[in-house]
């Protein structure tokens, strides 16, 4: 009972710190400790630390490397460009403004991950919105939301994904084709509520100048992007790890930076994130005592078998609320291993779950808790009402409908 107590009480801690940051301090700070404290009291066997490193090791590789890619690709321009073809594309108008958020967030975040757009597109809407002399709330809210719900696409959109990617059995391409729909899907219904939820802000004339230059797309990031991509599938399907396409594209970005003098190797280790590279590695640990400790069983008595509708839907329904109270990390860790055995559709159902449900609370996911931080730096008040509200009226729809969609998928995709 005291093993289970102490692991339970160090993953509060560690969430609790995730969420707060106690004296500025990053996530590894609290995390690490908490990972010792359940190893030393024998909360999880040494054995079992090794197997989590080894499971998470080329999760954290590849995370380590888009995080590069995507800080390069910003320092390249791409998504200065970004802000310049929206607001070209918008021509002073906010609601045309909103669908070019909605389309260039979508794809920043399937293609670069959801951590490039909470850090580096959201400011980049920030500053667009104010050069258009619009208000920014529907803007900078659907780059919050579309980080999580737009993150369904691929293995590489998100942490989640990552982690469950090699428990759905799929290979790159075969788990893109069958979250293609419940991708598309979700989104529409993000922004058929914005556009409702939001009207008046959207109403409201836009007072900017002149918004008209067109954008100077930089080619070579683009191209190397795409071809990362196309990386991906390739090394999916030969039986390679993801990681080292991923590291591949960063390697091109960052010799040619280095060589234009534009970084340095001191930044370029910086933007690896490497305290969020141990965080996650640290709370790993932490929820893999909490699940051999009693939280596995429990869960395993809820979550629901089969890749029937309804289990589907139970599946999702129980991601998305544990998403909200523990995190969208720690809950994936959780159900996947307990999804897995009724097939790669109850995976994918956890991940829809944990990707769409984080919308409705702060505490969902990390992605939701560092777009409030960005926020705040451009003296923008999140309310929690409205952000509440707003979860309230788009995640549970969007949860739903792309849990049919994912169904429908699983139908017309059979293996």
């Amino acid at each position: 009972m005291l093993v289970e107590s102490l692991s339970v009480a160090a993953l509060a801690v560690v969430l609790v710190c995730a969420v707060v940051r106690p004296f500025g301090r990053p996530e590894a700070v609290f995390a690490v400790p908490a990972a010792g404290v359940v190893i030393a009291a024998g909360a999880i066997p040494l054995h079992d630390v090794r197997d989590e490193a080894a499971r998470l090791g080329p999760v954290i590789g590849f995370l380590a490397a888009v995080l590069v890619l995507a800080k390069l690709c910003a320092d390249e321009g791409l998504f200065h460009a970004c802000g310049t073809w929206m607001a070209c594309r918008a021509a002073g108008r906010p609601r045309r403004l909103l669908a070019a958020v909605f389309g260039l967030a979508s794809v920043i975040t399937a293609a670069l991950s959801l951590d490039a757009t909470v850090v580096l597109l959201t400011p980049v809407v920030f500053a667009t919105a104010a050069r258009m002399g619009v208000r920014p709330r529907p803007h900078v809210y659907a780059s919050a939301h579309l980080s999580n719900t737009a993150s369904l696409l691929l293995p590489v959109s998100n942490l989640t994904n990552l982690l469950a990617f090699a428990a759905t059995g799929l290979s790159f391409t075969r788990f893109a084709l069958l979250m293609t729909l419940p991708w598309l899907v979700a989104i529409a219904v993000e922004y058929a509520v914005f556009r409702r939820f939001f009207a008046a802000d959207l109403d409201a004339p836009a007072d900017g100048g002149d918004t008209a230059e067109p954008p100077r797309m930089p080619l070579f990031a683009l191209v190397t992007v795409a071809l990362t991509l196309a990386g991906f599938a390739v090394a999916s399907t030969v039986g390679v790890d993801p990681a080292w396409a991923a590291a591949a594209g960063a390697s091109v970005l960052a010799v040619r930076a280095l060589m234009r003098r534009r970084t340095t190797a001191l930044a370029l280790v910086r933007s690896a994130s490497l305290p969020f590279l141990a965080f996650v590695l640290a709370l790993g640990v932490v929820v893999r005592a909490v699940v051999d400790n009693g939280l596995g069983d429990a869960l395993g008595h809820v979550l629901p078998d089969g890749t029937a509708l309804p289990a589907l839907l139970g599946t999702a329904a129980v991601a998305a609320l544990l998403a909200n109270l523990i995190n969208n990390l720690p809950a994936v860790l959780a159900l996947v291993p307990l999804a897995a055995p009724s097939g790669p559709g109850a995976v994918l159902a956890v991940l829809i779950g944990v990707n769409v449900g984080p919308n409705l609370t702060y505490a969902g996911s990390l992605a939701t808790l560092l777009w409030r931080r960005i926020a705040h730096q451009h003296e923008h008040h999140v309310r929690l009402r409205e952000f509440t509200r707003l979860g309230l009226l788009t995640t549970p729809a969007a949860l739903v409908l792309a849990t049919v969609a994912l169904w429908v998928s699983l139908r017309l995709l059979p293996a």
